[in-house]
């Protein structure tokens, strides 16, 4: 039961908050407790992730709200 309580945290750390696509899907991904975000791209069987970068390579961070 442990292990569902620690997935249950880990849906509510990130937010989707994009999507487009069926088929190739595009993604963007907040992470709750940073504000990081990450794009998500899958295609068919296969997928990645990766953080979102700023022109000076920086992470993309949005405003987080307290939890």
């Amino acid at each position: 039961m442990k292990e569902d309580k620690e997935m249950t945290t880990m849906d509510k750390r990130f937010k989707k908050v994009y999507s487009q696509g069926a088929v190739n899907v595009t993604e963007i991904w907040v992470d709750q407790d940073t504000g990081v975000n990450y794009i998500f791209h899958a295609s068919g069987y296969a997928g990645g992730l990766t953080p979102m970068l700023d022109r000076d390579g920086k992470p993309v961070i949005s405003p987080v709200e307290n939890r």
